[in-house]
């Protein structure tokens, strides 16, 4: 048995090392004809298990053999690399369906876009159902608030107590009131948003985490006048969900940040509950399928979305994932934007991309979405985005895993993104001021999503 063994490790090492061979002395691949339509060649993902690697030439911008950007992962893979003209650097399985994970957020925020425009804004108002005692400073009646802000926050409440106080309200002899689509810190809940609420309002009931959201967010627009003070309302009575009484008096309305500067902190950290929020608004999944397919003109079969967050199962080509992340750039170039303002830039920014690219000759130079389910598909992992190389080039990159380990997804991603920069010259940074988030995403989140495997892991 023993011999057999080891005979068996000797023919499989003979054999690989003859396969090896035969790839490193393929023939490169000829340049094509003038006029001639340019057709890159393709690899397929195996049926089960292991991935096949590519080639060892792949056809590049000029028509000459490219060394193989694609290795071989134990896992499903597709990958689509083009330059920003549209030539082909790699492709693998680019008509396959794989789970894009929190990349089909990219989708959502297209879409968002298109439909909301980038400077829009999601409204909170506040309302009086009674009568306000000035001398004394209270309201005497219910307090009513409305709206469906998905990035309402702890300092947002804060905020919203300072500007009653502007009104000379510090007491609110009844109820607080919230809309049945109110929320506040990321949870679905109107009623335990609203009793958050309560306490955030109140300056001796409210919590540690709620004022260093407002420290530091007051801090970070310097605004120094709202410091010199503490707002603080208090609320005597319940927290009730439903409409608005009849007779109601507006008093103020809150805006929150532009939509753009809330996908840069949605995308950055990849926020789900914001995602699904926005997409609600947008008409759900099917809602923002339809119109990918109308606007992207994408072949139906190649896109199934269930959630607009990236939870649960989704499936979308490579080739489907770069129309929409060209359709993306389009639309943010339309309004005079870029990817690095809604996109975090690796390295830089805060969140999912913090710890990776960040050799000094990496950093910034790659800006993209990530997105990991570590149960879902048997392990689902993605990189979309754009990379740039001391060339000159922009190259924009699909890179979809599943059924297998999600860190070496992750590890095997940035080995393509390398060898594809390194082939252009090496990495080189884009032109990009880092921005600082003023809106502080709290783990409730982040936590929840955890605990159900479905998540953006921490390097």
């Amino acid at each position: 048995m023993q011999l057999f063994i080891q005979s068996a490790k000797i023919f499989t090492l003979v054999l690989v090392g003859s396969v090896f061979a035969l790839g490193q002395q393929a023939p490169p691949v000829p340049a094509p004809q003038s006029g001639a339509k340019q057709t890159p060649p393709q690899v397929s993902a195996p049926p089960t298990g292991l991935s096949a690697p590519a080639g060892s030439n792949l056809l590049g911008n000029n028509g000459l053999a490219q060394p193989a950007f694609l290795t071989p992962i134990y896992g499903l893979q597709g990958v689509l690399a083009e330059t920003v003209e549209g030539n082909t650097l790699a492709a693998q399985s680019v008509d396959e369906k794989f789970n894009p994970a929190s990349s089909i957020k990219l989708a959502t925020s297209l879409v968002a876009l298109q439909t909301l425009r980038p400077e829009y804004r999601f409204l909170t108002s506040v309302w009086a159902a009674g009568t306000i005692d000035k001398l004394t400073g209270t309201l005497n009646g219910d307090l009513v608030i409305t709206g469906r802000d998905p990035s309402f926050h702890y300092e947002h409440a804060v905020m919203l107590a300072k500007e009653l106080n502007a009104l000379g309200i510090r007491t609110v002899n009844g109820n607080l009131i919230v809309a049945p689509g109110f929320t506040m810190n990321f949870d679905w809940s109107a009623k335990h948003s609203g009793e958050e609420f309560q306490n955030t309002f109140d300056a001796a009931r409210r919590s540690g985490s709620a004022t260093r959201a407002w420290i530091e967010e007051r801090s970070l627009v310097a605004d120094n006048q709202s410091l010199s003070s503490v707002p603080s309302v208090v609320i005597t009575g319940e927290v009730q969900v439903g409409a608005a009484p009849a007779g109601a008096m507006p008093l103020f309305t809150h805006k929150s940040s532009k939509l753009v500067d809330v996908l840069k902190a949605l995308l950055c950290f990849s926020n789900n509950f914001m995602a699904e929020r926005i997409g609600e608004s947008l008409g759900g999944a099917q809602t923002i399928r339809a119109t990918l397919i109308s606007k992207l003109r994408i072949n139906p079969d190649e896109i199934a979305m269930s959630s607009t967050s990236g939870l649960g199962i989704n499936r979308f080509t490579p080739r489907a994932m770069m129309k929409i992340l060209r359709g993306l750039r389009d639309e943010l170039q339309r309004n005079k934007l870029s990817l690095s303002d809604i996109l975090p830039v690796a390295g830089i920014d805060p969140g999912t991309l913090e710890d990776r690219y960040t050799d000094p000759l990496e950093r910034g130079s790659v800006i993209a979405k990530t997105g990991t389910l570590v149960r879902t598909d048997g392990g689902a992992s993605s990189l979309v985005g754009q990379m740039k190389t001391k060339s000159g080039r922009v190259v924009l990159f699909v890179i979809l895993n599943q059924h297998g380990n999600v860190v070496r997804f992750r590890q095997n991603q940035d080995g393509i993104v390398a060898a594809i920069q390194n082939t252009l010259g090496g990495p080189a940074p884009f032109d990009y001021r880092p921005i600082r988030l003023s809106m502080r995403l709290a783990d409730s989140d982040y936590e929840a999503a955890k605990a159900r495997g479905e998540y953006e892991p921490r390097n």
